[in-house]
């Protein structure tokens, strides 16, 4: 790999800036002149300004203010924005990170001005083309000259699509590097208190939920049967569920209440994280969620039929549950009956990818 003196960088939605903060750092540390592209697919103030302010990230060079709509819309409105940026920039690399609309859009945009790109979080596959993740997946890794990867199934799901071999590293998550460098501060404490989650000893048991995949929420029928198992899992602990805006809003339409479960504003990922680390068990649809949960050793229960992290099932804490709100129940009781899964902390996840990718750029 060539020596890059400058790197632009791209993110659009929160769980990239998780990913871009240490990446950052690290090129600042090796002397690689950088700027930050926020496209600004999420704009909501939870969801993109606070998290820069909690990972130490300088303002974006440039927001493109794309904002919410269809895919099509925000893949155009990106990449109409991209081209024009690096018509004036002139950078050696594009960093993108993740599966957002925004990664692939920025990928094809700087691919076709003769641009590189590398591309974070690489070779994840849940062969599953219905969701729009995954289709971004495949056209970015397609693209990129720079592979980059955090477990093992992703360099084997590269070679089966004939990849360079010499295009993929394999460096690790980090993700992970993030959750490493914050969680001594990461506390929880405010949050335990507000959720009434503390006691005299300590934490008492409590689950945490998030949920905000289509196949989930949108559906009146599938979202009404959650709301219905969490009730009843409530009944047996706390249960919290900071909502998502598009949960939030399909609640509203369908007319769903959220009965026994302790429902809140999103929360940041300080916020999020303090509670993760102290959570009885998890209940998700989010990527993210399934790779902390794994390195924290939380039960992480996911409602989805598959998953591109499938290293979070093979090694981790995550079971996939579906769309069996019954089978959820059922893992719930077990865990509480001291009998769910463990798991141990994937290969190379251990708070220095970051550092990898960096050296290989630099």
């Amino acid at each position: 790999m060539p020596h890059l003196r400058t790197i632009v960088h791209v993110v659009g939605a929160r769980p990239n800036f998780m990913k871009l903060a240490p990446a950052h750092a690290a090129c600042a540390q090796r002397g690689v002149r950088q700027s930050v592209v926020h496209t600004g697919q999420h704009y909501d103030a939870v969801m993109s300004d606070a998290i820069l302010k909690e990972l130490g990230l300088p303002e974006p060079d440039v927001n493109l203010g794309v904002g919410s709509g269809s895919h099509a819309t925000q893949t155009a409105q990106v990449m109409v924005a991209m081209e024009e940026h690096l018509g004036s920039a002139t950078p050696d690399l594009l960093l993108v990170y993740g599966d957002v609309n925004s990664t692939m859009a920025a990928t094809v945009a700087a691919v076709k001005l003769g641009v590189d790109v590398g591309h974070v979080e690489a070779g994840l596959r849940s062969g599953d083309r219905s969701m729009p993740e995954e289709i971004n997946r495949l056209v970015t890794d397609r693209l990129a000259r720079w592979l980059f990867t955090p477990s093992r199934d992703g360099d084997e799901n590269l070679l089966k699509e004939g990849a360079d071999p010499a295009s993929i590293r394999m460096v690790g998550n980090v993700m992970i590097d993030t959750l490493v460098r914050l969680l001594p501060i990461a506390d929880g404490e405010r949050e335990l208190r507000a959720f009434a989650l503390q006691n005299g000893t300590g934490p008492r048991p409590f689950a945490l939920v998030t949920l905000h995949r289509p196949s989930n929420v949108d559906d009146p029928e599938m979202l009404g049967r959650l709301f219905g198992a969490l009730d009843g899992i409530a009944g047996q602990l706390p249960v919290v569920f900071p909502v998502h805006p598009r949960t939030r809003e399909r609640m509203r339409r369908f007319g769903i209440e959220g009965g026994r479960v302790s429902l809140s504003d999103p929360l940041t990922y300080l916020q999020f994280l303090g509670l993760q680390r102290h959570a009885t068990l998890v209940i998700t649809d989010s990527g993210g969620v399934q790779e902390e949960t794994t390195y924290l050793g939380v039960p992480c229960l996911t409602m989805r039929e598959n998953t591109e992290r499938p290293v979070t099932v093979t090694v981790g804490t995550n079971r996939l549950i579906g769309r069996d709100t019954g089978a959820m129940r059922r893992e719930v009781d077990a865990i509480l009956a001291g009998r769910g899964k463990t798991g141990s902390i994937p290969d190379l996840w251990d708070g220095r990818a970051a550092g990898r990718i960096a050296d290989a750029l630099a």
